[in-house]
């Protein structure tokens, strides 16, 4: 039985520790999401494999145990926005861990520009500067299921609420990646354009400027002879 006290892990840890491409896509993950530790996305994996696992048996049985608890699954999964309400079973296998990842409270707090970075978000919620509807949650890896999305807002008494607080001034940077691609580029090739007519009225300017300075030269070559 164990202690009640002692905490269970909540996650398995990957079967060969050193895996090249496992350890690169590791690292990506910690810096788009701004984990802290690896045990993170082995615990938000865990919960992938879970959901994955009850599809897989429940798609090749057909009692009426397994309708019910099919329809709970699907529930649960819409619930957590990570699928849509008229999906089938089979659409729970197509899931990734970034659509997980997605649904953490870290990035869902980063994604509604309430914080500059993805690592200020987890700062925020850890030094319990945020709350969901009532609630204070000091879990950066918190699920937060559809219905409580909006209710997403600093905690009462924060500084933070305040919109001109000088942490929540986003960058320039953050409104360029909200822009699509296509008007980054738009803009980048009429940057570029006008550069190039500049740089082409530079040197005109230059000759126009020497030519009137070799005129006196002529002359005193003539006086001279």
């Amino acid at each position: 039985m164990g202690s009640p006290k002692k905490q269970r892990k909540k996650f398995s840890a990957p079967s060969h520790p050193w895996q090249k491409e496992r350890i690169l896509k590791e690292q990506e993950l910690v810096r788009e999401y701004g984990l802290k530790r690896k045990y993170e996305i082995w615990k938000m994996s865990s919960i992938l494999k879970n959901f994955t696992s009850q599809a897989k048996n429940l798609i090749t049985a057909k009692t009426t145990q397994s309708e019910k608890e099919r329809s709970q699954l699907l529930k649960k999964l819409s619930s957590l926005g990570l699928i849509n309400q008229n999906a089938k079973i089979e659409d729970v296998l197509s899931l990734t861990l970034k659509d997980v990842m997605e649904r953490r409270l870290q990035t869902l707090l980063y994604r509604k520009h309430m914080a500059r970075t993805i690592k200020q978000a987890r700062q925020f919620i850890v030094h319990q500067q945020v709350a969901v509807g009532d609630k204070k949650i000091t879990a950066p890896s918190y699920l937060v299921p559809l219905t409580e999305e909006n209710g997403i807002q600093f905690a009462p008494g924060s500084a933070f609420i305040d919109t001109n607080h000088p942490e929540r001034i986003v960058d320039e940077k953050k409104e360029i990646a909200a822009k699509p691609k296509a008007e980054v580029k738009k803009e980048k090739s009429a940057e570029k354009a006008e550069d190039k007519k500049e740089a082409k009225k530079k040197p005109q300017e230059k000759t126009k400027k020497k030519s009137p300075a070799k005129e006196p030269r002529k002359e005193n070559k003539q006086k001279g002879s």
